[in-house]
């Protein structure tokens, strides 16, 4: 066993911990906990096995590990967070290949138990099966790459960004995952994928960076190992997770099916390929917060969301500590694409809001502490149209609302807290994104209001004649939307150091020691856009939202 590794004897806890920091990104971090914290339940009381897997996964496979069983179902699957699939599969996309086809496993000669056997074990250590590609492939178009260490996952408060992470083995249940989700950064150098035709032109910079020559941004795909086929009709999925870069971009902690910036080749996302038989109910509750229209991937780039001239300012930053506005609000020009918050005392940058010079007469003991971590802070960069990417050059994570991160970690909306760490760099707000879904929030409201009027009327002809509102959405709660409702689709909140929701003391951001409110010009401009679009007899929102 590799130096430092844990034993069965060890807590659920730790040896989860040990075994998420070797995972090879091909699954969404949630699901990848969900499925280690069942196995090492499940292994508790065969601690030779549990100390097999523990070799085979902390030493890639370079020590002989016996075979690792869990009981067989009926069809030979296993559900984990409402998602079923074949056990040695899952396993294998976690720890050795992320973008694995299900029908691309075959078992080592010594495995006793491999799920082709058909016993009424299965065994599922990843080192005792082996990748094969199918026959009839062209390998001309094959290429693979080197994974880079992968990230660790860590907590933290003020000193320790090693610490351990929240779990439902604390509780000893199975409830809800939590809703803090981990953004880490990726290390080392990435790869350029294939994609049905020749590979992208794109070049690796000294740092592992990967800038596309056609457009503003590059494609970066999560460091790992990985295969893929160019031939296209016959080809090995591309790796699962993929986002797009600024050239300069070193690192990202962007979760799964991450949509492609307007300027950006898209590249599709690994699916579960026919293994897939049901989502957990929470799961489906929430599909219908967001619109079901994707981001499309032309080969030109997409028109002007409007034809607006831009406002003069594309953002404003106010900074908080606890619920008190300290400060005046910083405003932030066009001509400064990138602005960083920081903690330190330069009055006179336009493009830098120092959060040291800012005096609070009535400034609380954690407010004090909090701020001397606050370092180098954030920096904020406007892309596109209205695209906006967080780096976080603290030396400690920032914790961040967002509703565009809450729909790629398929949460309901302000369902989640986000927690990028030091030198992670991820999209946090998609301007198409919002556009639809404040133009879909707004008529959503619209209809939902004719109908309470046409059912006081006594005119309404069914439950279900109310267009454009969702099953899971009740007609009151319809109905019940405002303009400050659409007004925080334009808006994120960031918290330096300190987290708060269920995994930590603190309920809510403004109970958090030092925050930063962001708030976003174009899409206000937008939002009023939207809302003068509305006929003037049915129209319940306030119009001139925006005042530039």
């Amino acid at each position: 066993m590799s130096h430092g590794a844990p034993t069965s004897a060890d807590a659920c806890l730790s040896i989860v911990h040990s075994l998420m920091c070797h995972r090879q990104g091909g699954e969404s971090e949630s699901f990848a906990k969900r499925a280690i914290e069942s196995l090492v339940k499940k292994l508790k009381e065969k601690r030779d096995e549990l100390d097999s897997l523990i070799t085979a996964i902390t030493t890639s496979g370079a020590h002989p590990s016996k075979c690792v069983t869990i009981q067989r179902t009926l069809d030979g699957r296993l559900q984990v967070a409402g998602r079923k699939g074949f056990p040695h599969v899952i396993y294998s996309r976690i720890w050795r290949w992320p973008d694995l086809h299900k029908n691309e496993l075959k078992h080592v000669k010594y495995c006793q138990y491999a799920f082709d056997l058909k016993q009424d074990s299965v065994c599922i250590n990843p080192y005792h099966y082996e990748r094969v590609v199918s026959p009839g492939i062209d390998l001309s178009g094959l290429t693979i790459q080197h994974a880079a260490p992968p990230s660790r996952l860590v907590k933290d408060e003020y000193g320790n960004e090693i610490g351990g992470t929240s779990s439902v083995l604390e509780s000893g249940t199975s409830g809800d995952l939590s809703q803090t989700v981990q953004h880490p950064p990726v290390d080392g150098f990435s790869r350029i994928s294939s994609i049905g035709g020749q590979p992208s032109s794109g070049s690796v910079g000294p740092s592992g960076q990967i800038s596309d020559p056609r457009s503003s941004a590059g494609i970066l795909t999560n460091p790992m190992t990985s295969m893929s086929i160019a031939a296209s009709g016959n080809r090995i999925s591309s790796s699962g997770m993929s986002m797009a870069m600024s050239p300069q971009s070193f690192g990202s902690g962007l979760p799964n099916s991450q949509p492609m910036t307007p300027f950006s080749n898209r590249v599709p996302s690994t699916s579960w390929d026919g293994e897939v038989a049901s989502f957990t109910q929470k799961h489906e509750s929430q599909q219908h917060y967001w619109s079901s229209q994707q981001i499309q991937s032309p080969e030109a780039p997409l028109p002007p969301l409007t034809n607006q001239s831009a406002p003069e300012f594309w953002c404003t930053l106010t900074y908080f500590e606890l619920d008190q506005q300290v400060g005046e609000t910083f405003k932030v020009p066009y001509s400064c694409s990138t602005v960083t918050a920081d903690g330190y005392t330069d009055p006179s940058s336009i493009d830098r809001f120092c959060l040291g010079q800012l005096s609070n007469v009535h400034r609380s003991q954690p407010s004090e502490r909090a701020r001397l971590h606050i370092g180098k802070g954030v920096q904020l960069d406007y892309r596109g149209e209205g695209d906006v990417w967080i780096r976080c050059v603290s030396d400690h994570s920032v914790f961040v609302q967002s509703y565009y991160l809450d729909r790629e970690a398929g949460r309901a909306p302000g369902d989640a807290v986000h927690k990028i760490y030091p030198s992670a760099y991820i999209k946090v707000f998609d301007i198409r994104q919002c556009h639809r879904q404040m133009q879909q929030q707004a008529a959503t409201a619209q209809a939902a209001a004719a109908a309470q009027a046409a059912a006081v009327a006594g005119t309404v002809p069914g439950p279900a004649s109310v267009g454009g509102i969702a099953p899971a959405v009740g007609l009151s709660a319809a109905a019940g939307i405002g303009v400050d409702d659409l007004r925080r689709l334009c808006i994120l909140r960031l918290s330096f150091v300190k987290g708060w929701g269920p995994d930590y003391p603190r309920h809510s951001i403004k109970e958090t020691p030092c925050w930063i409110e962001v708030q976003l010009h174009r899409p206000l401009q937008l939002l009023d856009e939207v809302l003068q679009a509305m006929p003037l007899n049915e129209s319940r929102f306030n119009r001139g939202y925006f005042l530039g």
